[in-house]
């Protein structure tokens, strides 16, 4: 919603949402800002993700 809308317009590339459910699953959502792809990503692996990600 409005979030994304903020963060693409000063041109973050990822946003990390942390939500009710990642209480219980231990993982967030990642957006990719250009494509608009989602996926859930454990905690514990979102640092090498993002890593990744931006070496590309």
């Amino acid at each position: 919603g409005k979030r994304y809308r903020r963060q693409d317009e000063i041109g973050t590339p990822f946003c990390v949402t942390v939500d009710f459910e990642s209480l219980n699953d231990m993982a967030a959502t990642v957006r990719e800002r250009d494509s608009m792809k989602q996926e859930r990503i454990k905690m514990e692996d979102i640092r090498d993700y993002l890593e990744e990600k931006l070496e590309n």
